[in-house]
Order: structure tokens, then C-alpha cells, then sequence
């Protein structure tokens, strides 16, 4: 009897796509591609029980919330977009470091009394005292642009979802404000348009989540804690450096990085990991007590007996099966 896979969604095409990859390659999980480079499912070496989709970013959004698939890597962006008050379908596991872009408010740079979202709330009264129809703003964001200008109190405004460009909507005349993603602003700034004070929505960056609303066995469960555990392993060797000292004086050099173990260096055998920021200053400490020589070794993984990420997951799902029950 074959036991359902864990299936993973990813990008299938553009930056993110790559940077995916060089993820998972770099925690030495390498991705096997099915049918090609052009195919649309994948394997992921040492995990037979893994099957991994390829599909564009905001699909994958849409396929966690749905409980399609087990867990998937997308923007926090679309993730929340997605959401729509839904957010407990979707488990927002770990930032991944890339895939980084700002959800913004932005105005023509010709408004020049409008820097503000302060500014926007009075614009947008005079915009309707004067013409009698609601400022126009443009965005295929529109759950996020909604929740965000109620908490600004503006309510004088319409919102027109953007199917294409959005930068390109004030200049065509379809819209008197864009929200839209941006990495450096250099597209808004082509466009005549600049990001107002106050009108940062969201800082998005690529999220590894789970869908808790998936078909999770405990087969599947059990995998998904194993990848996490990597994940994890990897991403906590980044973070730390190990300290080695002679085994003669063992006794000494506990004593010199005492104040490192409080902090919650994990020790081991004439040995310690230090946080990298920490590294020099646990290494004078050690060469003040006269204890050397000391080298220091990068890790490739560190492994913990508990994976605070599977264990928020178990919870959850916890949580999903009781709710279900009910």
C-alpha cells in the first residue's frame, strides 16, 4: 500500500524560483526534476515520500489556503492577500530571507501637498467635495489596501483591481493611488509616482508555510518534521561558530565563557557554539584566561532534539481537528 506523499509547492519560474532552489540545495536537499526543465513536478533527493509541484507564486498562495498542498513557498505578500480573514488555513513557518519587497502606498509626485497618509485622508474628502466621486486606487492587493486604510480612518476612496501594471494606472487616468509591491521603487519612480510617509503596508520577504487545512497523515507529519528539522539545522549552523579548546584545560575555559552559556551557548565536549556576533568576544575571554590554543569550526547543520516549527504545525493541526470535530 503506498502512503500519500507530503507535497511541497515552489516557484515555477523567475528570480524567486532560483533562489528557492539554491535554498534547498544549500541545506543539501537537491531538487530532481520531473520531465525536464520545463516539467512541473519535482523530487527531492533522500525523501521518496516528498513530491514537490511547481506552480507560479500566487497559485501556490491559493493552493495552501486551500488545503491542496502540505506546505508550499510563496511572498508573505500573497500569503496574507490570500488570506482574506482566513488566515488560520495558512501556518506562516519560517522567513526565508529573500524574495524581499514592500507593500506601498503610492501618489503622484505632482501632488506635492500629499507626503502622507494623513495627507491622503484630507485629499480624498476635497476629492469627493469637489468632483462627488471617491479617490480611485489601484492594486491587485485589495484585502490588505482595505484593512490598512481603516486603520488610517480614511473611507472616502474606491478601490480599482489592477489586472496589469498597476505603476502605470494614475498616468492612464484609472486611478489617483496605487498600492502595489516594490523592491527598490525604481519602477514607482519611472512612473511619476512616489511611496508616501506612513504608507508602508507590508515588509513581504519569501515564507516557507504550511497549509493546516491539507489531508496531513501522520506519515506526512512525520516528514514534514524531518525537512523542518533541516531546515532548521541549517539555519541555525549560519547563526553560530564552534569554539574547540584543549581538553587539559577543560576547567579554565568553562569558567571564561560561563557568561556565553548563560546566554544560552550550547556546550559540549572541550568545546562550545557561540553566536557568530559573539565569536570574538568568547574567543578574548578564553585567551584572557590563558586558555589556547582555540580553534573555530563553521557547522554545516545543528541539530536540536525539538524543532519549534513542527511542533507550532502539530498545534494547529491540533487545533484544525478539533474545530472540525466540533
Amino acid at each position: 500500500m503506498t502512503t500519500a506523499p507530503l507535497i511541497i509547492a515552489i516557484p515555477s519560474k523567475g528570480r524567486l524560483k532560483e533562489q528557492v532552489e539554491d535554498w534547498l540545495a544549500d541545506c543539501g536537499l537537491a531538487l530532481r526534476a520531473a520531465g525536464g526543465a520545463r516539467g512541473y513536478s519535482a523530487s527531492l533527493d533522500g525523501f521518496d515520500d516528498v513530491q514537490v509541484r511547481l506552480a507560479s507564486a500566487s497559485d501556490i498562495a491559493s493552493q495552501l489556503h486551500a488545503g491542496e498542498v502540505h506546505l508550499g513557498v510563496t511572498g508573505e505578500d500573497l500569503l496574507r492577500e490570500t488570506a482574506n480573514g482566513g488566515a488560520a488555513a495558512v501556518l506562516l513557518l519560517t522567513p526565508l530571507g529573500f524574495g524581499r519587497a514592500d507593500l506601498v502606498v503610492a501618489a503622484p509626485r505632482s501632488w506635492v501637498d500629499v507626503e502622507t497618509m494623513a495627507d491622503v485622508d484630507d485629499v480624498a474628502h476635497l476629492y469627493l467635495a469637489r468632483t462627488g466621486r471617491r479617490l480611485r486606487v489601484a492594486t491587485k492587493y485589495l484585502a490588505q489596501t482595505r484593512t490598512f486604510f481603516a486603520r488610517h480612518g480614511i473611507a472616502d476612496y474606491r478601490l480599482v483591481e489592477s489586472g496589469g501594471a498597476t505603476e502605470g494606472a494614475p498616468a492612464a487616468g484609472a486611478a489617483e493611488l496605487v498600492v502595489d509591491i516594490t523592491t527598490t521603487g525604481a519602477t514607482l519612480a519611472a512612473n511619476g509616482l512616489k511611496v508616501l510617509a506612513g504608507g508602508l503596508i507590508l515588509k513581504s520577504q519569501a515564507h516557507l508555510a504550511a497549509g493546516v487545512a491539507a489531508d496531513w497523515t501522520d506519515a506526512n507529519q512525520a516528514t514534514c518534521r524531518r525537512l523542518l528539522a533541516i531546515f532548521g539545522a541549517r539555519a541555525r549552523a549560519k547563526r553560530v561558530a564552534g569554539l574547540t579548546w584543549p581538553a587539559a584545560q577543560e576547567a579554565a575555559a568553562r569558567a571564561a565563557v560561563a557568561p556565553f552559556i548563560d546566554e544560552g551557548a550550547p556546550t559540549r565536549a572541550h568545546g562550545a557554539l557561540v553566536e557568530r556576533v559573539r565569536l570574538f568576544a568568547a574567543a578574548a575571554a578564553l585567551g584572557e584566561a590563558g586558555v589556547g590554543p582555540v580553534s573555530v569550526e563553521q557547522p554545516a547543520y545543528v541539530f536540536q532534539p525539538t524543532c519549534p516549527e513542527a511542533d507550532r504545525l502539530a498545534l494547529a493541526l491540533q487545533g484544525q481537528a478539533a474545530a472540525g470535530s466540533i
